[in-house]
């Protein structure tokens, strides 16, 4: 019988015997199937109500960043990443910051964006003004559907109406500005859009498509700053003002090149989108957000695409770097408020509010930015995840724990770091210390 991935009632089945299907259907051995464990801790009832069709769980490596210090206040930064260098990259590079204080960060209110698009509209200024004169009563019907983020101070703010041209004809975009408070605002900005179609469509006279949230939230900065003095950043083989120099060099490339700006800005989520998944928060928001705005910040500059990041050199010779991006992370709601692992990473972080963390976030993306930079700049990205990769690949290749050190050894001093080579090598090592 041919094999068909239409199964119907999968969604009904336990997560055992959903598992069980799936080390069938791949033919997986018991050991790999032991993977899918839940790690301890975690409540497989609770990943089950999380998403669909749950068959286990995938532990990304959870680390520490070190070093930090964000507006006066030390800082363990959990960071779950599967890439070699991020954490210690920005440890270290926090390390350097502590030398002038730290970072300082802030950020403005947390305002996200609600979407109503209005198509079909015969007038669409005259539907613009009739829907901004209608601005209070409209406000006062999206506060009514969440009460609750009203008492504590939140719930939406202002109306914005775009007119915006189009191959299907002209739209009217109106933009609900919604204060989410400690919560990421998903689910109470698409409610208040949900509630505003009706009397919008109908003050435009348009019929109204979508309504939810925006993930460009440009009113829901986060930015950061740090001075990275001259002297800490010598090497063996250049002057702290050369490394700066260098540096500024490296970082001029992402400012007017969009090739080298989509790999500085992956740079900058390495670190913001660790910290992210770490607390539990939608990275893929995240991501979106940071990228869309780095184009956003384009439109009034030659249509490049813009680093998140500025570097400069103050009168001292040091080197000022800034950030600011859109952050919309939350306390409230979701895996964070549920999770075991995030809530305990909100702990460690001592942060009580979604701005605090925000505030964190842009100085870890800092952070990280600048190890980056620092070491493209001098030695070369390479060398900083040669140690890490070549112990995966000694891993891959086969190597028991006490064969791995010695295979990295002779990958690293070879440079040939390789599957191929890592198999040659523990052969060799294998052959030599047979009998």
């Amino acid at each position: 019988m041919e094999r068909t991935s239409e199964i119907p009632g999968f969604y009904k089945q336990s997560i055992v015997e959903r598992r069980r299907f799936v080390q069938e259907w791949a033919g997986l051995t018991d050991d790999e199937a032991r993977a899918y464990d839940f790690p301890p801790g975690i409540d497989p009832g609770l990943f089950g109500r999380m998403i669909e069709n749950v068959v286990g769980a995938f532990a990304f490596p959870l680390g520490i960043a070190t070093n930090f210090r964000v507006n006066g206040k030390e800082i363990l930064v959990p960071m779950a990443i599967e890439e070699p260098s991020v954490v210690a990259a920005a440890s270290n590079s926090a390390k350097v910051a502590r030398a002038t204080g730290g970072f300082r960060a802030s950020t403005t209110p947390p305002v996200m964006i609600g979407q109503i698009q209005v198509l079909d509209v015969a007038d669409p200024s005259g539907g613009r003004h009739r829907i901004l004169d209608a601005r209070e009563r409209l406000l006062a019907a999206a506060n009514a559907r969440d009460p609750m983020l009203v008492k504590f101070g939140g719930g939406a703010r202002d109306l914005e109406v775009r007119i915006v041209p189009s191959p299907r004809g002209t739209m009217l975009v109106v933009h609900l500005l919604v204060d989410a408070r400690d919560a990421g605002g998903m689910n109470a900005v698409n409610t208040m859009c949900e509630a505003l179609a009706p009397e919008v469509a109908k003050l435009s006279g348009g019929r109204v498509v979508l309504r939810i949230i925006s993930n460009l939230a440009v009113f829901r900065l986060a930015r950061a700053t740090a001075t990275f003095p001259a002297e800490k950043l010598a090497t063996e083989h250049a002057t702290g003002a050369e490394v700066v120099e260098a540096i500024l060099d490296a970082y001029t490339l992402a400012a007017v090149d969009p090739f080298r700006c989509a790999t500085h800005n992956k740079g900058i989520m390495n670190g913001i989108s660790a910290v992210v998944v770490a607390t539990g928060n939608d990275f893929r928001a995240i991501e979106s957000g940071a990228h869309t705005y780095a184009a956003y910040l384009a439109k009034d500059d030659g249509g490049v695409v813009k680093p998140l990041s500025t570097y400069e050199k103050d009168a001292h010779g040091d080197l000022v770097a800034t950030i600011e991006l859109p952050v919309a992370v939350g306390l409230i709601g979701g895996a964070t408020a549920v999770h075991p692992t995030a809530k305990a990473n909100v702990k460690l972080l001592g942060v009580k509010h979604a701005n605090e963390l925000a505030e964190i976030l842009a100085a870890v993306g800092l952070a990280q930015n600048f190890g980056a930079l620092r070491a493209l700049a001098t030695e070369g990205i390479q060398r900083g995840h040669m140690g890490l990769h070549a112990r995966n690949i000694a891993a891959t290749a086969g190597a028991r724990p006490d064969e791995v050190d010695r295979v990295v050894e002779r990958l690293v001093a070879e440079h040939a770091i390789r599957i191929d080579r890592a198999k040659e090598i523990l052969e060799e090592l294998r052959r030599g210390a047979a009998p």
